[in-house]
């Protein structure tokens, strides 16, 4: 089942013509990985799936972005519940200056109309659980996050992420400051999550693409040049550029 369809998409900074007609198709409780050069529209395209790029001036988009039956790109779009459906984990991770329990629920503060506390503990355990870090933090939900390792203040945002129930989590380069044996664990974390979620990364580790993802996309220059399942792309490419840029010729 597809989650996510994209039909003649095409993105503008002011001039700059930043995706060019993207048609594709992200299925449910997979894996995608978005891989591609510096500056070829990857991060862009992620930021169309819960309208982030409304955020910078001069952006304008054409066609449709279809979650569900709705086109989000509807000006009609309520922006707070997309949000709240397609979270996004970014490069760096960034939880906020607060407890690690007061992180967790924050979402869930603003989207509910209160809840009582003990609703609110078990939101913050069951979020901990989903990302694996319950045994080490609970003796600690008061501390603040900032005191975290970095690879336990990304997962701590993906559980702020899951405690709002969303249905696709969006991801930026979420290792790319990470060690590699963080980088393991939180790999090992997105396939425990795909099971409940619909995952799409943007990553220029191809190794890390390889690893974890089930379907793989190739832009280049602001288009998607080829997209299908991960061990194709990465074994028998359609398409030279996608070789080359896999081999390392270029990129």
């Amino acid at each position: 089942m597809s989650k996510i369809i994209t039909k003649g998409l095409d993105l503008w900074y002011s001039d700059f013509h930043a995706l060019k007609g993207i048609n594709s198709s992200f299925s449910a409780n997979r894996i995608t990985a978005i891989i591609g050069p510096s500056g070829c529209g990857k991060s862009t395209m992620l930021r169309v799936f819960n309208r982030m790029n409304d955020l910078i001036e001069g952006v304008r988009t054409k066609g449709e972005v279809l979650i569900g039956k709705a086109n989000i790109l509807d000006p009609r779009t309520d922006l707070v519940s997309l949000r709240r459906n397609v979270g996004m984990v970014f490069q760096r991770p960034n939880p906020f200056p607060l407890s690690i329990y007061e992180n967790i629920i924050f979402g869930e503060k603003i989207h509910s109309n209160g809840r009582a506390r003990n609703k609110l503990d078990g939101i913050v355990e069951k979020s901990l659980k989903s990302v694996l870090l319950w045994d080490e933090l609970k003796n600690k939900l008061h501390s603040p996050a900032l005191r975290l390792s970095l690879e336990q203040r990304q997962r701590l945002c993906i559980a702020r992420l899951i405690a709002v129930k969303p249905d696709i989590l969006l991801m930026d380069e979420p290792c790319s400051a990470l060690d590699p044996q963080a980088t393991a664990r939180i790999e090992e974390l997105m396939r425990e999550l795909k099971n409940n979620y619909t995952i799409i990364i943007v990553t220029h580790n191809m190794q890390q693409a390889a690893r974890v993802s089930d379907d793989t996309g190739f832009m280049l220059l602001g288009e998607l040049i080829e997209f299908g399942g991960t061990q194709e792309i990465f074994t028998a490419p359609g398409d030279k550029r996608t070789e080359d840029y896999i081999t390392g010729r270029y990129g």
